[in-house]
């Protein structure tokens, strides 16, 4: 099983062919930058930042939130656009997955920000 994963991690991928399977999944995303981890006070500049959710897309059925960070996608940890796009797309097909992301809390939540898993079931036609 891990020779797969290693496998598959290495497949081809573009940022642009990243950022179409993102919108294949329902969400807008970019590279966490340096603004992005001041904004969000975060301890790198690490992951996948999540700028929009599309309405009724498997993103938003799953629950995933503006301004969350996508930090693992089935166990796979994501650093960058690369590391999402590869997951993403092992994930649609695998139709089962979940996804990890580190998000903002509900306002009057004195706990702040933290780390959510998000189960996204088969898309339904």
């Amino acid at each position: 099983m891990l020779a797969l994963v290693s496998a598959a991690s290495q497949e081809p991928m573009t940022v642009d062919e990243a950022s179409r399977l993102g919108e294949e999944f329902g969400v807008i995303v970019g590279d966490v930058d340096e603004a992005i981890k001041k904004e969000l006070n975060l301890e790198r500049a690490q992951g996948v930042a999540v700028f929009e959710v599309i309405g009724s897309s498997r993103a938003d059925n799953a629950g995933i939130k503006v301004r969350s960070i996508i930090k693992e996608i089935d166990k796979t940890e994501i650093r960058n656009m690369i590391d999402f796009g590869r997951a993403i797309k092992r994930g649609m097909k695998a139709c089962n997955f979940t996804v990890g992301t580190y998000e903002p809390a509900d306002p009057g939540d004195p706990v702040g920000w933290g780390v959510n898993f998000h189960f996204v079931g088969c898309k339904r036609d």
